[in-house]
C-alpha cells in the first residue's frame, strides 16, 4: 500500500513539473531594442492651421496633402453669411485631389461648421451647419463621393471671441480626418 502512495505521489508531481522559463523579459541591446506591443499609432494631429478666410485643415490633413495657405489666413465667413470665398474654393480643390488621388483617398473628413456667439444658440447651430453644407457641397461637385465627408455643426459651442476680431475666428469651417 506504502509503495502505491509513493507512486502515486511521484506521478502527481512529475505530471505537475514543468521546465519553467525564465519570468524576466530580456533587456535590450543596441543591436536587439525591446519588444513593444503591436498598437496602432494614434494619429499625430497638430492645432488646425487657418489656410482660407473660411477653413481650417487639421495639421495632419496639410502635411499628408501638402495643401497651400491662401494670401490671407484670417478666418472671416461675414457675419450670417455661409458663402465660400475664392481663395477657398483654392484649398477645396487641393483637397478633394487629395481625398480623390492623393494621401487621403478613401479616408472620410469631417466638416465641423463653426459661428460667433452672438445670436441664438438654434440659430448659430443652424449657421454652423449651412457653413458646413456649403463646403460639402463644393466638395462633392468636385467629384469627392459622400461616404468620405461628414458634415456636423457645433454652431457657437466652442466659440472664443469677446469682439469683433475674435467673433471673425469663430466664423469657419474646421475639417479633420474622421477617426474610426
Amino acid at each position: 500500500m506504502k509503495t502505491i502512495t509513493l507512486a502515486a505521489a511521484l506521478l502527481a508531481m512529475a505530471a505537475c513539473h514543468h521546465d519553467k522559463k525564465p519570468t524576466t523579459l530580456p533587456q535590450p541591446t543596441p543591436d536587439k531594442p525591446a519588444a513593444t506591443e503591436q498598437k496602432k499609432p494614434e494619429p499625430q494631429v497638430t492645432q488646425d492651421q487657418q489656410v482660407s478666410p473660411n477653413l481650417a485643415l487639421a495639421g495632419d490633413i496639410v502635411a499628408l496633402c501638402g495643401i497651400k495657405a491662401g494670401a490671407t489666413a484670417n478666418p472671416s465667413f461675414d457675419y450670417n453669411k455661409d458663402e465660400l470665398t475664392p481663395e477657398d474654393r483654392t484649398v477645396l480643390d487641393q483637397l478633394a485631389t487629395c481625398m480623390m488621388t492623393g494621401a487621403l483617398k478613401g479616408k472620410a473628413v469631417s466638416l465641423i461648421g463653426r459661428a460667433d456667439p452672438r445670436g441664438t444658440e438654434e440659430y448659430n447651430l443652424g449657421l454652423g451647419s449651412r457653413r458646413a453644407e456649403s463646403v460639402n457641397g463644393y466638395l462633392t461637385k468636385l467629384g469627392v463621393g459622400q461616404p468620405q465627408l461628414a458634415v456636423t455643426t457645433r454652431g457657437a459651442l466652442d466659440a472664443t471671441g469677446t469682439d469683433e476680431a475674435g467673433y471673425a475666428k469663430d466664423r469657419r469651417v474646421d475639417v479633420q480626418l474622421k477617426q474610426d
